[in-house]
């Protein structure tokens, strides 16, 4: 493998003197896309020579673009057959990458991307696959399921990329890799990229990549901005509620709400519109024209909220933006970096809020070391609060009505109209205001059984990996009492505990990975031992460990998927009964076990 590095460019590269052809030129140009990154001006020629190539760069340099376009290039959409597959670490990431890929080959007809990830029904994906997906995009789990179905064939690929190599490293995938790399055609071109270069990426990259250019790019150092970063835990109500609420209280410029597919923007701005707040939706499927407009009536001030993916929005400079919203949270730790930072330009103050539902609570650490900031609990304007402003804002606008406008004809009916009817003055207003606010009540009631809107149900049951074949296991454990304390005194009817209900759990919902511990009953160890180490180490509430089983000399629980790669390897050393965890994946089914409640006091966590 050579050592060849290339560090930097020193003048911007257009993309179109990269030798791209036209249906893609037209539609990376039509998303926004200029003058192309360090990594793309220095990736996309070699690949689009034929060169197996090894990126070494930091996620958010454009990497998706970097291997996309030029993989793009070399595939025939007349043969319905798999020529580009691209293994992610996550079922989020490969999300992210396909609705990048879509974007870039939209004006390649007869494109079909299949995204294939745990969690899912294998029924859509048959699907995809039998209508003659030309480019797959999968997490190395569910990609092995289906090349041992033989539902997925590999005979026709052409070019093969694994996307944040280091990560899939970290959370244990390793031999599944190479296992799937086993089953490509030795002809076929090979993309690996990772932000970093261990030990065990470069054997992969000495096996299966030949001769490839070595290409790195140093990490940018961004300047700290000026925002104040927040985050409101999902519950109680749904998102879209929550949105309107923001959107009603808080005092923007402008406003932009990321949320994950295309699809979502459109859903998005259309509730948005119909709650009484025009916005607009910022996706792949805009041409240029539509773009431009788009974003122009957001720096002119005609429009003010923008619902937008990760992919169109790179590049976005629109220094109105006082406010950032993540919808939903990027599929990578860096993207949220790349997301607030649409605010809080040009030495203005900004604001972003994270809607984090309790499974994705961990991430907030990761987002602060990665921003060196602190992001603060976000409080919910209540339905008090929502009344109180309405009733204020009315007044406001009433008493500027009665400053600057002529009144008196409107007096005078008032008058006959009070004389006529024998009605006060005052019962007369209050009737005239009450039907004013019947679209838009002064004192809104709270929705007595607050429901998910489809777009969040579906997303639930959307979630998981391998291990989603197990969940019928599980129901012993969503019985567990995850209190940790006493109930209070039943006694006391008077006076009602102040504080917030924790969220019931749902653990059919939650998108669960088994891990492997190597520690057992023979060192002693028992479930709750395992239960506070683990939650107490990574501020994981309990409710999100799942089953664990207890065997001779090692143990398997079940945790979130996507922990992220600070917090796994934190909990590598972490001892239980002086034994350290040493936590790996694992494809061991769980079987779910009664097991005590979690005891209030901190379990030995390095005894």
């Amino acid at each position: 493998m050579t050592d060849q590095k290339t560090e930097t460019v020193t003048e911007a590269v257009a993309f179109a003197s990269l030798g791209l052809p036209e249906n893609l030129l037209s539609a990376v140009l039509s998303i926004g896309f200029e003058s192309a990154t360090d990594i793309q001006a220095l990736t996309i020629p070699p690949l689009l020579a034929g060169k197996d190539v090894l990126g070494e760069a930091q996620t958010g340099t454009g990497k998706t673009a970097a291997f996309g376009l030029p993989a793009l290039a070399k595939i025939d959409t007349s043969i319905r057959k798999p020529q580009l597959m691209v293994l992610a670490p996550t079922r989020e990431l490969a999300m992210q990458v396909a609705e990048a890929i879509e974007s870039f080959g939209k004006d390649m007809k007869g494109l079909r991307v299949a995204t294939l990830y745990g969690g899912q029904s294998y029924g859509p994906q048959f699907q995809q696959l039998e209508r003659g997906a030309q480019v797959v995009v999968g997490t190395p789990g569910r990609l092995m399921d289906h090349l041992r179905r033989k539902s997925l064939k590999l005979d026709d690929l052409r070019v093969c990329v694994l996307d944040e190599a280091d990560e899939m490293l970290n959370m244990g995938f390793l031999e599944d890799i190479q296992w799937i790399l086993d089953h490509i055609p030795k002809t076929a071109q090979m993309c690996l990229f990772s932000a970093t270069m261990p030990p065990a990426i470069r054997k992969i990259a000495n096996r299966f990549l030949k001769d490839p250019e070595h290409i790195k790019v140093a990490a940018v150092k961004k300047a700290k901005a000026n925002i104040t970063q927040y985050a409101w835990k999902v519950s109680g109500i749904t998102k879209m509620t929550a949105l309107e609420r923001i959107a009603e209280v808080v005092e923007y410029d402008a406003m932009i709400i990321f949320v994950r597919t295309r699809n979502d923007t459109v859903d998005i701005a259309e509730k948005l519109e119909r709650a009484g707040y025009p916005a607009l939706a910022l996706n792949g499927d805009l041409n240029q024209a539509q773009r431009e407009r788009c974003i122009d009536q957001m720096k002119s001030g005609k429009s003010s909220i923008l619902v937008a993916t990760d992919v169109v929005a790179r590049g976005l400079d629109i220094p109105r933006i006082s406010l950032v919203i993540n919808y939903d949270l990027p599929g990578d730790n860096e993207a949220y970096v790349h997301r607030i930072g649409r605010t809080g330009r040009a030495g203005r103050e900004g604001m972003s809020i994270a809607f984090v539902r309790p499974r994705e609570m961990y991430s907030i650490r990761h987002y602060e070391r990665l921003t060196s900031g602190t992001v603060l609990n976000y409080d919910l304007p209540n339905i008090q609060d929502i009344g109180k402003i309405r009733i204020e804002r009315t007044r406001v606008e009433v008493a500027k009505i009665v400053a600057d406008k002529d009144i008196s004809s409107m007096r005078e009916i008032v008058e006959a109209m009070a004389a006529e009817s024998e009605v006060s003055m005052i019962d007369l207003a209050a009737a005239l205001l009450f039907q004013k606010q019947m679209k838009q009540p002064l004192q809104p009631k709270e929705d007595p059984k607050p429901r998910r809107d489809a777009r969040e149900r579906n997303d639930r049951n959307d979630r998981g990996d391998r291990n989603s074949r197990d969940r019928n296991s599980r129901g012993n454990d969503s019985r567990r009492d995850a209190r940790g304390g006493e109930r209070g005194d039943r006694n006391s009817r008077g006076a009602r505990d102040e504080r917030p209900r924790k969220e019931k759990v749902n653990r059919n919902d939650v998108d669960w990975q088994t891990y492997r511990l190597e520690v057992g009953k023979e060192h002693g160890a028992r479930p709750g031992d395992i239960v506070g180490a683990i939650a107490n180490e990574i501020s994981l509430d309990s409710s999100y460990i799942g089953a664990i089983n207890l065997h001779e000399k090692h143990s398997f629980v079940q945790l979130p998927k996507g922990i992220p790669t600070d917090l796994f390897n934190q909990l590598k050393g972490v001892r239980v009964r002086r034994q350290p965890l040493a936590i790996t994946t694992s494809d061991e089914a769980v079987v779910s076990q009664k097991r005590a409640p979690r005891r209030t006091e901190r379990a030995p966590r390095h005894s």
